[in-house]
């Protein structure tokens, strides 16, 4: 499949580790492996630098459904950084099991699919429509941490 060579050709680079605003805590695993299955803690969009990336507030408020849509394409590439560094090898996915996505919702927007496309798009035009295809759930929330306006959690097939 190659899924790096693909990221490159489509000009992605995927984000550092994240780095939590001061004072947080995190004591989890950003994944975990269990036999041929990686499941993912939830991700948030990322700057290259693994920092929060801007915008954050409420979809349908402060944070437009576009830029929201763009945010979870970010979360896509925080996830597959997390894949690599935990993985080795992004080729290793065999196939894209289940996503949930949750979105940061102002009062009655009821678009959450659209956003949640962002990162589904994303995945199958890297992985193809076979591996990349994925059971899915796209929520609003009333909130979500540090505001953010997007949070995707996943669960992956591997090659053991």
């Amino acid at each position: 499949m190659q899924i790096e060579a693909k990221l490159a050709a489509l000009g992605l680079v995927l984000p550092e580790q994240f780095t939590p605003p001061p004072g947080t805590s995190l004591p989890f695993s950003w994944v975990r492996v269990c036999g041929n299955r990686a499941y993912i803690s939830g991700h948030a969009p990322q700057n290259l630098d693994g920092s929060l990336a801007q915008s954050l507030g409420k979809v349908g408020a402060e944070v437009s459904a576009e830029e929201a849509y763009q945010a979870a394409r970010l979360v896509a590439l925080s996830i597959l950084g997390s894949l690599k560094r935990t993985l080795g090898d992004l080729d290793r996915v065999t196939a894209w099991l289940r996503v949930h996505g949750m979105v940061n919702s102002a009062p009655c927007f009821n678009r959450q699919p659209a956003v949640i496309n962002g990162f589904s798009d994303l995945i199958i035009e890297l992985y193809g429509a076979e591996a990349g295809q994925h059971a899915r759930s796209a929520v609003g929330m009333a909130e979500l941490p540090f505001g953010i306006p997007v949070e995707i959690e996943a669960e992956v097939e591997i090659k053991e």
